[in-house]
């Protein structure tokens, strides 16, 4: 899986029509697209699994993987080619078992996690925050691109993926610490010109 333009989304991070936005993301370059659908604006039911549809329909399409941010029950619906889960969302190992050929992405975001977290289970990490962010409300510190190197030390072939406010000022700085990828929100969703912002990620 090619981790280099990552995108994340949902409708409560977008002003018009996700379908749409994701359309043009996938123009104009992004490698995956995970699915996540959380927060106090975010749809919830059969309008939830109603919009996961379109955007599965959309990355089936042009074959691009589609990841479920953390609900285990949208997996099988939208056939999702993996899960992603963070620290307080569904145990990694659980997941693993239950979901045993889907790729498993887990976020980390400080050496305390990965001691407690089953690392060697997940495909790929997402690591951070790595800048001040304002699209995840509960959004711990930022930990910066150092926290990259530090991963990359000590798991030299598993794939990282930079997460929290990076934009195409920043993404540069992410990879040169030794990021596979760079995951975005805002940085696509808010743009008032996505094609340039994907291009500059």
């Amino acid at each position: 899986m090619n981790l280099r333009k990552y995108l994340i989304m949902g409708s409560q991070n977008c002003d018009e029509d996700p379908v749409k936005i994701l359309g043009a993301a996938i123009d104009a370059g992004i490698t995956v697209f995970q699915f996540r659908e959380k927060g106090s604006d975010a749809l919830t039911g059969n309008a939830k699994l109603r919009l996961g549809l379109k955007l599965r329909l959309m990355c089936s399409r042009y074959d691009i993987p589609f990841i479920v941010n953390d609900d285990l029950n949208l997996v099988e619906p939208l056939e999702a080619d993996g899960i992603h889960v963070g620290q307080d969302d569904q145990d990694a190992q659980q997941v693993r078992e239950t979901f045993p050929d889907k790729f498993l992405g887990l976020s980390v975001s400080n050496q305390s996690e990965v001691s407690s977290s089953p690392i060697h289970l997940a495909d790929y990490l997402g690591a951070g925050p790595m800048f001040h962010t304002s699209s995840k409300k509960d959004a711990k510190m930022p930990v910066g691109p150092e926290w990259i190197e530090q991963l990359r030390r000590e798991y030299p072939d598993k794939p990282i993926v930079g997460i929290g406010g990076i934009n195409e000022n920043n993404a540069a700085s992410v990879m040169d610490a030794g990021a596979d990828g760079v995951a975005v929100i805002s940085a696509v969703t808010k743009a008032t010109d996505i094609n340039a912002a994907v291009q500059r990620l």
